[in-house]
């Protein structure tokens, strides 16, 4: 089996929440940056049918891409860390996968479908996730997106303004990751 380590330096991981509500065009669709987050993948050579991937993401170094004024940015990453991620009590977000299907696109080429669990806020649930993959000489290249409801996980979607703009249940995740193979499997 090949084993890849995921290069956070190299990689991209964006989560995208959208607003709603009566006064939602005045609210703010903010986009997360993940900024410590690990992983790996183990797979044979030639083929990812097998494949196994873990990612561990620290629920506390989500930040705010977008350009708004710092005082912004600090308060919508406090209430995302301790009202809605709940940081301190659930440190971690985890997938790792529990099936796979491959189909090849090109040479080195592949168009995954996971199936894994996504444990996050200290639920775990079945969470499908489509992967575009490229394999070229030792460094692996995926990119992707899924969908996270919210409340599946126990979470609830923030409001503001009492209820005039709220986010939705759905956040986008968004993907484009490099891993590297580990010399002897190691």
């Amino acid at each position: 089996m090949d084993h890849y380590t995921i290069d956070p330096g190299m990689s991209r991981f964006t989560v995208k929440a959208f607003a709603t509500g009566m006064f939602s065009s005045f609210g703010h669709n903010p986009t997360l940056a993940v900024r410590d987050f690990s992983g790996e993948a183990q797979f044979a050579s030639g083929t990812l049918e097998q494949a196994c991937l873990t990612l561990k993401i620290k629920a506390d170094s989500l930040t705010v891409q977008d350009d708004v004024s710092d005082k912004d940015r600090r308060e919508i990453e406090r209430t995302m860390n301790q009202q809605v991620l709940e940081s301190a009590k659930y440190p971690e977000i985890v997938f790792k996968t529990t099936g796979v299907s491959a189909n090849k696109s090109g040479d080195n080429q592949f168009s995954l479908n996971l199936t894994g669990e996504l444990t996050l806020h200290g639920v775990t649930k079945a969470q499908p996730v489509t992967a575009y993959v490229a394999i070229i000489g030792n460094s692996m290249r995926a990119h992707g997106d899924f969908s996270v409801l919210q409340t599946a996980y126990g979470i609830k979607p923030v409001s503001i303004a009492g209820g005039a703009v709220k986010l939705k249940d759905e956040l986008k995740c968004s993907f484009d990751i490099l891993a590297r193979k580990q010399a002897n499997g190691a």
